[in-house]
């Protein structure tokens, strides 16, 4: 008897991406998010699964607003399969919280009613499986959330051997850490210690939040985030994926494929600049990343090598024309500058800027490498080409 299901985690609707200063690129990055679900539900659609698991962390806040909560719910309601989820570290579960607010209430019963919450560590029958949840009832908890699985017992009162078993929690493995970006806010000590359980008897274990896909053992599996919200850690780091998981019968293991649902596009470049031509070198291979692309993607740049001042000004406005076309832009190392000798004897002899051929001439004798000495003769050089672009436009 197949049981096919949809693996996720990680959604944080409503996250605020604090690190992107520009208010409309905010609003896109998060709406993002919600045209990662349509995507879901396509793939739901498509694989005609049983149902759809979301490890914790749905929202990114336990007091997301209530736009975000109707939006939410709206998305939610047009997966064709029922939809389960656990509370995260980020929208903790507990007395008072997100989960239990009238609003809340009212539109996941108005907009979606193919959604459960689970909030009891207790087996739960969905269809062919058995669902055994871990929800974090508050953000920073030092319990393993799996502890009560092996206690419990693994029928259920009234559940058939036969039904799949699948855990559902969000944690950190002791044996895979937990990676950190600048809008998380505290890290949370929620640790996973899959020793503790019995995988003989359990068919998969379904967990959220690292936000890359990643297998920590035959059977347990992180989905990622739902839609990419961070710079790639490594090579081999994937997000905005969901799992399709296929389990043939209960005992057999689960055929894992990985779904395609980000859609914002998460790059980190290095860029060593060498040879006479390594500034359009640098920007024909932006063009060749990003095309005619504008707020689909993001930029991390460790550029090294040397420029002279002239590349040096014309690096300047080529950050600044992609940084309008990213949706974030994150310049970590940028290159030395090098000032050509016909540079320095450019600003050292200018009779008709006394003051600042004596400056030029004074940082060119104190030590043209020193740092300080380089950055005093580039704002000389950038004021010096303003100067004579307002001459031209005049």
């Amino acid at each position: 008897m197949m049981t096919r299901f949809l693996h996720t985690a990680d959604w944080q609707l409503g996250k605020r991406f604090g690190s992107v200063s520009d208010p409309s690129k905010q609003e896109t990055l998060r709406s993002a998010r919600f045209q990662a679900i349509e995507r879901l539900a396509a793939a739901a659609r498509t694989h005609e699964v049983d149902f759809v698991l979301v490890a914790g962390d749905l929202f990114d806040s336990p007091t997301a607003s209530k736009d975000v909560v109707s939006r939410a719910f709206a998305a939610i309601g047009g997966i064709p399969a029922p939809v389960f989820a656990i509370p995260g570290n980020h929208d903790h579960g507990g007395p008072g919280s997100l989960w239990e607010q009238p609003h809340f209430l009212a539109e996941e019963a108005s907009l979606a009613q193919n959604f459960t919450l689970l909030t009891e560590p207790k087996p739960h029958l969905a269809g062919k499986a058995v669902i055994l949840p871990c929800p974090l009832l508050r953000r920073h908890s030092s319990a393993n959330p799996l502890a009560w699985i092996p206690g419990a017992g693994m029928s259920g009162e009234g559940l058939p051997d036969d039904l799949v078993r699948i855990v559902l929690a969000h944690g950190t493995t002791q044996e895979f850490g937990a990676e950190r970006d600048a809008d998380d806010g505290p890290s949370s000590p929620n640790l996973i210690d899959l020793s503790i359980l019995d995988t003989e008897a359990l068919d998969y274990i379904a967990l959220g939040d690292w936000h890359g896909t990643k297998k920590v053992g035959p059977k347990a599996w992180y989905s990622g985030a739902l839609e990419p919200d961070r710079f790639p850690k490594n090579s081999e780091y994937e997000s905005g994926q969901a799992l399709l998981v296929e389990i043939a019968e209960r005992g057999s293991l689960p055929v894992v494929t990985p779904i395609r649902t980000g859609g914002i596009a998460w790059h980190e470049i290095d860029h060593d600049f060498q040879g006479e031509d390594a500034r359009a070198v640098f920007e024909a291979r932006l063009q060749d990343l990003l095309g005619s692309r504008v707020h689909q993607d993001a930029l991390r740049l460790a550029l090294s090598g040397s420029l002279s001042l002239e590349d040096d000004a014309a690096l300047s406005g080529i950050l600044e024309r992609y940084g309008a076309r990213a949706l974030r832009l994150e310049v970590r190392q940028r290159p030395g500058i090098q000032p050509s000798e016909s540079e320095i004897q450019e600003l050292a002899a200018r009779p008709g800027d006394p003051l600042l051929a004596a400056v030029a001439s004074r940082l060119q004798a104190d030590n043209a490498s020193d740092p300080l000495s380089i950055e005093g003769l580039r704002q000389l050089f950038a004021c010096v080409r303003e100067l004579e672009n307002g001459g031209a436009a005049r």
